[in-house]
């Protein structure tokens, strides 16, 4: 999951040598929370307007987790 989220970042940001991607250990309900870090000036390119590109993340991401049975939150940092 940590790879296909970084391929997803590597392709909106103009830094991909400076996304940082950190996973927590599953909480009490199996669920997986990935930090993203990219550099400051990219942070907009991620997020889009009105979070709209965020929320695409956040959907493609959760779908590849259903196909491998896991919960998982993406957090923009």
């Amino acid at each position: 999951m940590e790879n296909l989220l970084q391929v997803i970042v590597a392709g909106l940001v103009e830094d991909p040598s400076a996304i940082q991607i950190t996973a927590d250990a599953p909480n009490e309900e199996g669920v997986i929370v990935y930090h993203l870090k990219v550099a400051a000036e990219d942070t907009g390119r991620v997020i889009g307007k009105q979070g709209r590109i965020a929320k695409a993340i956040r959907v493609i991401m959760r779908a590849g987790a259903a196909r491998e049975n896991q919960k998982i939150v993406v957090e923009i940092d």
